[in-house]
């Protein structure tokens, strides 16, 4: 029973190590999607961005409420466009800055609370690679170690439950 043990041990091990070294690269996949579609944004907002720069002092803000103060729809419904264009470059640049702000941030955002769009894209052109740098490694390792642990302690409670249990009611009157 306790080479089995070991095998397991060894088997989940490896399992965690895997899944652990992939996080690291999720995470810059992550952070190359985000970054990507804040300069993607950018673009878009460029030429309302110029129109700003020329008749507004470089106010978008001033921008799309000159829009939507004229009484033609289209141009109504335009300043909605602009707006929805510059709030999610404001949100996109928002999220790159506390991306980049130090790692523990990254791991966060991309793994805890990540632009929601974002993450969906990522999780589904996600490409497994195996980085063998060395906070990959560490995660790996650490996320192996940490798992197995728990692994084996749940099996060795599940294996002794009978044990114990049966002790229990045998000292109980």
């Amino acid at each position: 029973m306790e080479l089995f043990f070991a095998y397991i041990r060894v088997f989940v091990f490896l399992g965690c190590v895997l899944v652990g070294i992939q996080v690291p690269a999720f995470v810059d996949q992550y952070g190359k999607n985000l970054e990507s579609r804040l300069l993607e944004s950018r673009i878009a907002l460029s030429e309302f961005q110029a129109g700003a720069d020329k008749y507004f002092a470089g106010s978008v803000e001033e921008l799309i409420a000159h829009y939507k103060r004229d009484d033609d729809q289209v141009f109504i419904e335009g300043g909605r466009s602009i707006q929805s264009i510059y709030a999610r470059n404001l949100m996109l640049a928002r999220s790159f800055a506390q991306f980049e702000s130090s790692s523990w941030s990254a791991y966060t955002q991309a793994l805890i609370s990540p632009v929601p769009d974002v993450r969906k894209e990522v999780w589904k052109n996600y490409s497994y690679a195996i980085q063998l740098n060395p906070s990959a490694v560490a995660f790996g390792l650490v996320t192996g170690l940490i798992f197995t642990l728990g692994f084996e302690l749940l099996l060795r409670l599940l294996c002794n439950a009978p044990k114990l249990l049966s002790k229990r009611f045998q000292t109980t009157p």
